[in-house]
C-alpha cells in the first residue's frame, strides 16, 4: 500500500498515469492556499471535472473504505485538503460544510498568523486563539484532520494538546535533521506522535539536508532514527510534491493577498521558482525507490508497509468521520 499525505502537483492525464505507475493508491491533494469558500468550491468543480474526464485513473476519496475500492480497481483515491483556514472565512459552520463537500484536512495556518493559530515566519507564536480553540472542537465533531505543517511550535503543541482526536503534521521533516523553519522540533513532534498523531515526511528540497542533492541513505536514515524516537507507527510520507508547477504558483502560495511584495520564502532568496526534486524522487513512479531505501537502513518489511501507506490508512480509517467512526 502507497499513501502520499500531500502532493500539490499541476494535475494532468500524465500526473494521474505516473500516480497508477508507481502504484499510488491514494493521495491528499491540496485544493486551497489563499482561496475564499467561493474560490475553493471551484477547485472542487475542477476536480469533480477531472473524476469524469479519468474515470479509470483516479476516484474520490470520503473514507479508507475508498483506498480499498482504488486499490480493487487500480486507481488512486483522491483526498482534498486545505494549507490554510481561508475557505472557512471567518465562519465556524464552513467546517461541516467542507467537510460534506470532501475536505478531510485543514492545516490551521499557512506561514502566517491566522484567526485560528500562529504560522511559522511570524517572530511571536500566541498560540491557538478564542476561534481556533473552538474550530478544533468542531472539526473533530464533524471529522477534519487538524494539519499544522506551516504552523509555529507553540500553536502546534496546544492544537495536539487541545485536539481531542490525532492530529497530523502532513509534510516536513526534523528540524534537527535539517534546520528549515518549516521542519519540526523534538518537542513538537513528540506532542503530535505521542497522542497518536503522524507525521509525513517531506521530500520537498527546502526541507532536506543538502536540498536537491540530499541522498537517499540520507532521507531514510533519518526516518530511522525518527522511528527510533517516536515509533514508526506514527510515521509516513507527505512529499509535498509539486511536480509541473509554474514557478509563478509560487507567488501564490507564499504571498497570496496578504503582501504587495515578494515573499521569496527560506532558501530562496534568489530563486523563487520550484528547486529540482533530487534525483531519486523525481515524481510518483519513484515511490518504490523510497521503498528499496527504507529496506536498505534496517526495516522490516511490515515497518516498511506501515510507514509507505500503511499508517496513513489507519489514520484515514480512525479520523474521517464523525465521532473517530
Amino acid at each position: 500500500m502507497r499513501i502520499d499525505g500531500l502532493q500539490y502537483c499541476n494535475w494532468s492525464e500524465k500526473v494521474f498515469r505516473q500516480m497508477r505507475e508507481g502504484g499510488v493508491d491514494a493521495v491528499h491533494v491540496t485544493v486551497a492556499y489563499h482561496e475564499n469558500f467561493r474560490e475553493t468550491v471551484l477547485n472542487l468543480e475542477r476536480w469533480n471535472r477531472w473524476f469524469e474526464r479519468y474515470p479509470d485513473l483516479i476516484l474520490k476519496g470520503l473514507t479508507a473504505a475508498d483506498i480499498d475500492r482504488a486499490r480493487g480497481t487500480d486507481r488512486t483515491a483522491i483526498f482534498f485538503g486545505f494549507q490554510n483556514p481561508s475557505p472557512i472565512e471567518d465562519d465556524i459552520g464552513l467546517v461541516e460544510i467542507v467537510h460534506a463537500l470532501g475536505a478531510r484536512f485543514m492545516q490551521l495556518t499557512y506561514n502566517n498568523q491566522s484567526l485560528l493559530a500562529t504560522g511559522c515566519y511570524e517572530a511571536e507564536d500566541t498560540g491557538i486563539t478564542r476561534m481556533g480553540r473552538e474550530v478544533i472542537r468542531e472539526m473533530n465533531r464533524v471529522g477534519l484532520v487538524v494539519d499544522m505543517s506551516h504552523s509555529a511550535d507553540r500553536s502546534t503543541i496546544e492544537a495536539a494538546e487541545l485536539s481531542e482526536r490525532p492530529i497530523a503534521i502532513t509534510h516536513a521533516n526534523p528540524y534537527s535533521w535539517h534546520p528549515a523553519l518549516r521542519n519540526k522540533r523534538h518537542d513538537v513532534i513528540e506532542a503530535v506522535t505521542e497522542r497518536g498523531g503522524m507525521l509525513g515526511f517531506s521530500l520537498y528540497p527546502h526541507h532536506l539536508n543538502g536540498g536537491s542533492a540530499c541522498t537517499l541513505e540520507d532521507f531514510c536514515a533519518m526516518i530511522a532514527r525518527t522511528a527510533e524516537r517516536y515509533g514508526a507507527r506514527h510515521l509516513g510520507i507527505g512529499s509535498d510534491l509539486c511536480q509541473d508547477q509554474p514557478d509563478g504558483v509560487v507567488e501564490w502560495m507564499r504571498t497570496g493577498r496578504w503582501t504587495k511584495g515578494v515573499e521569496y520564502g527560506e532558501g530562496s532568496a534568489d530563486a523563487p521558482g520550484f528547486p529540482p526534486m533530487p534525483g531519486w524522487f523525481r515524481d510518483n513512479r519513484d515511490f518504490g525507490t523510497i521503498e528499496e531505501g527504507l529496506r536498505a537502513v534496517g526495516f522490516r518489511d511490515d515497518e516498511v508497509h506501515g510507514l509507505m501507506g500503511g499508517n496513513w490508512y489507519r489514520f484515514f480509517s480512525e479520523n474521517f468521520g464523525p465521532g473517530g467512526t
